[in-house]
């Protein structure tokens, strides 16, 4: 499978992040990281927005800066859990590059997040378990799923990589 523009994609926590700096070593690409490219555009944190504009105003912010992404080439997309769940944001990412889900265990997802606030959506088990079950439909939609639960970072990026012509 050719590619040219790599999506990652998955809950919070799944290791989106790492494994776009592992696949960056590889490949020599560079890395864009959706919630980086958010805080660095609006000066502040993920956390700060929820609190004070609210998931509809972060989203619509995530939706712009995938747009803006949409015309780098030989790229490694970090998306933000929620990012792919949008319809039309998965349509973007799966007409423009290749999307591939982490997939792992919600019980490893939670060890995995620290409770230091960073992770608005995390707050509540409850919810937490809802919004897992909820996003999964999404991610199904990715064009590779790859079991994050049981492999290293570096081990997932030797899997992708051998199914790939980069």
């Amino acid at each position: 499978m050719t590619v040219d523009k790599i999506y990652l994609v998955g809950f919070m926590a799944a290791g989106k992040s790492s494994l776009a700096t592992a696949l960056a070593r590889r490949l020599d690409w560079p890395v864009q990281d959706i919630d980086e490219l958010i805080e660095r555009r609006e000066r502040r944190t993920v956390a700060s927005i929820f609190a004070r504009e609210g998931e509809p105003y972060f989203r619509q912010l995530e939706s712009q800066v995938l747009h803006d992404l949409v015309p780098q080439r030989h790229v490694i997309v970090a998306t933000g859990g929620g990012t792919f769940v949008d319809a039309d944001n998965r349509v973007l990412i799966n007409a423009d590059g290749l999307s591939v889900w982490l997939d792992a265990p919600l019980e490893e997802l939670l060890d995995r997040i620290p409770a230091d606030g960073r992770r608005p959506l995390a707050a509540d088990r409850a919810q937490m378990e809802r919004l897992y079950e909820a996003r999964r439909a999404a991610y199904q939609h990715a064009h590779l799923r790859l079991d994050a639960s049981r492999a290293s970072v570096e081990a997932l990026a030797e899997q992708l990589l051998s199914q790939l012509d980069v």
